[in-house]
């Protein structure tokens, strides 16, 4: 950081043009990708940041934190540099990491630093991923997991997988005077005064952009619940929609959203709810993923003009289709998942996928064209089954296996045939109703997620396990 824009900072609070939105590429003047200790050194000193914390993911999904308050100048550097050590089996003991074997290393990304929004003492959040004592990613980590997968299919198949998460959730609060306009399946792009969460989602969105996460676009969604004798809150739906980012960026944005929506419902004195299912009978919240395979750093096309599926896209497609059933052990965790499922309500209840079609599991959405008919953004694939119970992390990480997969698939055609909503030869097959169906499903292809040693055995085996438990 030059002296001019660290007098600028000290002066003003803040830098005079607010692009880019990413508030430490601003300061800094260079994209995160070249970002330093000594730039991260020179924004604590800049903004008066008091804290450091080292931001991870842990194996519940659950963003988990490790503070320090630098003593001086060289602490600040070790920290940002090497990191430090913590309790894996704390972390990851449902995922297979001991007790007796335990001790591992949270190493700092430069990159994903951002300053805290919501901290009493000015923070500076950095993310972070697990090595054990042999100096390696640590295999049970999500944030490995994601990462390896991510690798092998750039290295396997030249393709960088990119996703991006629909963020749904409710707002609730009780009701006041005011809230006069909310009605039952009439909440989808209302506006303020029709809902009472329009500037609580709107600053989400602002938050998340200074903390360098890329937002498509956010708008109310159809949910609204009325207060009763049973729960006094009114609820109304919600979403953001982040942009397209690959599969590791885009599971840690899906929590960072999950994180910061849940701290401005928590000051305004509302809740905050991510479940696929509030009450029987009203929408409930997915957690749809756009997937979009980039070759060479150009977004792929699903189809020719004639329909046909093409290229990545169409392993992506049969992979989804074939290992629906074993996905939903990271992307629909709670009960409530099933009665999301079998409520008709948008989500996809067998396994199918089709163009435009919003109960499918696998959508094909429309894209916005020019005038001469050119898609002016990328084509994406909808995978609608997940909901806001879901593992993004392990999620997107089995999404990665399973296309990688179905590259060699010698049934493709026939599969995807089979499983398509507009064909006569669809033989609809039921999504998995109970965990024991899940369960079942992963076991049965556990072989693809474990593939390149992506996912280890060990943490498949603790996934079924509880899966045929619950």
């Amino acid at each position: 950081m030059t002296e001019a824009l660290s007098t600028r900072v000290a002066e003003t609070g803040a830098p005079v043009h607010p692009l880019p939105a990413c508030r430490l590429s601003r300061l800094i003047g260079r994209e995160p990708d070249e970002w330093t200790v000594d730039d991260l050194v020179g924004v604590v000193g800049a903004l008066g940041i008091r804290l450091i914390s080292l931001m991870h993911v842990g194996g519940d999904g659950w963003l988990k934190t490790l503070d320090f308050v630098p003593r001086d100048v060289p602490h600040l550097r070790e920290v940002l540099s090497f990191g430090e050590r913590a309790d894996g089996s704390s972390l990851f003991g449902g995922l297979g990491v001991p007790v007796t074997a335990s001790d591992l290393v949270l190493r700092p990304r430069l990159s994903s630093a951002f300053v805290d929004p919501f901290a009493t003492y000015p923070t500076l959040v950095v993310f972070c991923g697990h090595f054990g004592r042999d100096g390696q990613p640590l295999p049970e980590s999500p944030d490995t997991i994601v990462r390896k997968a991510h690798d092998r299919l750039q290295a396997e198949a030249g393709v960088e997988l990119h996703a991006l998460g629909e963020v749904e959730f409710f707002l609730g609060k009780r009701p006041e005077e005011n809230d006069i306009y909310g009605a039952a399946e009439r909440g989808y792009h209302a506006s303020s005064p029709f809902v009472f969460g329009e500037a609580l989602r709107r600053r989400a969105m602002v938050l998340l952009s200074e903390a360098g996460i890329p937002i498509k676009y956010g708008h109310s969604e159809v949910g609204y619940i009325q207060a009763d004798d049973v729960d006094p809150r009114i609820w109304e739906q919600h979403e953001i929609e982040l942009a397209l980012q690959p599969l590791p960026q885009a599971a840690d944005s899906v929590l960072i959203a999950q994180w910061v929506l849940r701290n401005l419902a928590r000051q305004a004195g509302w809740r905050c709810a991510f479940d696929p299912i509030l009450r029987k009978g009203h929408a409930g919240s997915g957690l749809h993923f756009h997937l979009s395979p980039v070759v060479g750093g150009v977004h792929q096309k699903h189809s020719e003009p004639d329909g046909r599926l093409v290229g990545p896209s169409k392993w992506l497609i049969a992979g989804l289709v074939r290992y629906a059933d074993a996905l939903m052990a990271f992307g629909n965790r709670t009960s409530t998942s099933f009665v999301r499922l079998t409520q008709a309500k948008e989500a996809p209840s067998s396994v199918t996928w089709g163009r435009y079609n919003r109960k499918a599991l696998v959508r094909l959405p429309i894209v916005a064209a020019d005038a001469e008919g050119r898609s002016v953004s990328p084509e994406t694939v909808e995978f609608r089954l997940p909901d806001g119970s879901a593992h993004p992390h392990l999620l997107l990480a089995g999404i990665a296996q399973a296309m990688l997969a179905a590259r060699d698939f010698a049934d493709i055609d026939a599969l995807l045939e089979k499983t398509s909503v507009g064909t006569t030869a669809t033989q609809a097959i039921a999504v998995p109703r109970m965990f024991l169906e899940v369960g079942q499903g992963l076991r049965a292809n556990r072989a693809p997620l474990e593939a390149g040693d992506v996912f280890p055995p060990h943490v498949i085996e603790r996934t079924i396990e509880a899966l045929m438990e619950a």
